[in-house]
């Protein structure tokens, strides 16, 4: 039997960072699993993808199943976190990678004016779907063989410094690293890898605004520079090539001169 090719999920594969990253990832030799919520824009990321040489991984009656799996997956909805973990079992029999990418915002709301329902969006996306995902992505990892894995968890800069008017983006941020800490620690003793990237003013789709100008922490509005969106996927797959006796614990790759440093 060929040796098989690593098996990855990214979530939010869509668009943007996702989109980015899958396609480095498939570049690299992965057979990559394209999770989100809207089907249309996952199968136009499996379009774009540029064929890679590499092993194929053998399904469970040896013939080899895709390169790229479109899996529609609403990861707020447990049943539906289930279904696609089900299918990545189902297809591949292993995971060797999660990247917790999918996210959201409220994006320039004022605090007071936030509504429960805005606030908890954010939660279920960026914390409480995180969280689904990598408990899953655990679970295989833990009882497959051989044994181990990695999760990567998309952080954002945010997860230290907040923009203005971010409370509910910046808060679930903060939170993640918690749980990129507590992954690392409880994943030791089965193999299982956690790390985080912080991640500033890629250019993607839904960055547009910030080269148009974003509110400052001195109250001006100012368009602030970006980076390629492919140097953050060079990141991701860079920690995703670690042995699993290496770990990056935190990655930080934000746009040279983004107002990040001394920012508040």
């Amino acid at each position: 039997m060929d040796t098989p090719a690593k098996i990855a999920i990214v979530t939010g594969a869509g668009s943007g960072i996702g989109r980015a990253t899958a396609h480095a990832l498939l570049d690299a030799g992965w057979a990559v699993v394209l999770a989100g919520r809207r089907r249309e824009m996952l199968e136009q990321t499996a379009a774009l993808a540029e064929p890679a040489p590499g092993a194929e991984p053998r399904g469970a009656e040896g013939a080899p199943p895709p390169r790229t799996l479109v899996v529609p997956a609403d990861i707020r909805d447990p049943a539906a976190v289930a279904a696609l973990f089900g299918r990545v079992k189902e297809t591949y029999r292993r995971l060797d990678l999660l990247f917790n990418n999918a996210g959201t915002s409220t994006r320039g709301i004022p605090f007071e004016d936030l509504t429960f329902e805005q606030w908890s969006d954010v939660v279920a996306t960026n914390l409480t779907g995180s969280f689904l995902c990598a408990q899953h992505a655990f679970r295989m990892m833990k009882s497959q063989d051989p044994q181990g894995g990695r999760i990567i968890n998309n952080g954002s800069v945010s997860a230290h410094v907040p923009r203005r008017n971010s409370a509910p983006y910046a808060s679930t941020k903060h939170a993640l690293t918690g749980l990129t800490r507590s992954l690392s620690l409880d994943g030791r003793q089965y193999n299982i890898a956690c790390g985080q990237i912080d991640i500033g003013n890629a250019a993607t789709p839904r960055n547009e605004d910030t080269a148009r100008g974003r509110l400052q922490a001195t109250g001006r509005v100012e368009a602030e520079p970006r980076m390629d969106v492919r140097d953050v996927a060079k990141g991701v797959v860079y920690m995703a090539s670690l042995s699993l006796d290496a770990n990056v614990q935190f990655m930080t790759v934000m746009a040279t001169k983004m107002p990040y440093i001394g920012r508040g």
